[in-house]
């Protein structure tokens, strides 16, 4: 065997030039790209970028009362999941187990788009059958 013949074997018997021609490898490196852009623009829309604190400030300002109780929740909702802050802000009424005002808002954690306001108002009313007739929504 020559000396220039035994230079493109490897180790292994196998040939040194890395296998397969250079347009295929080319395409692995472009295929790596792109996976590694779609992953970052991916994981970029599902990031939590406003905070538990922000959200209640915020639903608090689309409120037309000032709530006693604040409950905040994170869920991730729709095709692709998307993060939102469900805050749900309460001011109890007379009767126990009833409310005078009663609000859900629905924030988008990573742009804080308001997406959904509900309000409810309970204007003195004795018991919740007739809160449910006198209900007015925002």
């Amino acid at each position: 065997m020559s000396h220039t013949a035994h230079a493109g074997v490897g180790r292994w018997g196998t040939r040194l030039t890395g296998g397969g021609p250079t347009w295929l490898r080319v395409g692995v490196i472009v295929a790596v790209l792109v996976l590694a852009f779609v992953s970052a623009q991916t994981c970029q829309k599902s990031a939590i970028r406003l905070d538990k604190d922000q959200a209640i400030a915020k639903a608090k300002e689309q409120v037309d009362f000032t709530p006693q109780r604040t409950q905040i929740r994170l869920l991730r909702q729709g095709v692709p999941s998307k993060p939102f802050w469900i805050v749900s802000m309460s001011r109890p009424g007379k009767s126990e187990g009833t409310f005078a005002a009663l609000a859900v808002v629905r924030i988008d954690a990573n742009t804080g788009k308001i997406e959904i306001v509900r309000q409810q108002r309970f204007e003195g009313l004795a018991d919740q059958t007739d809160q449910r007739r006198r209900l007015t929504i925002r």
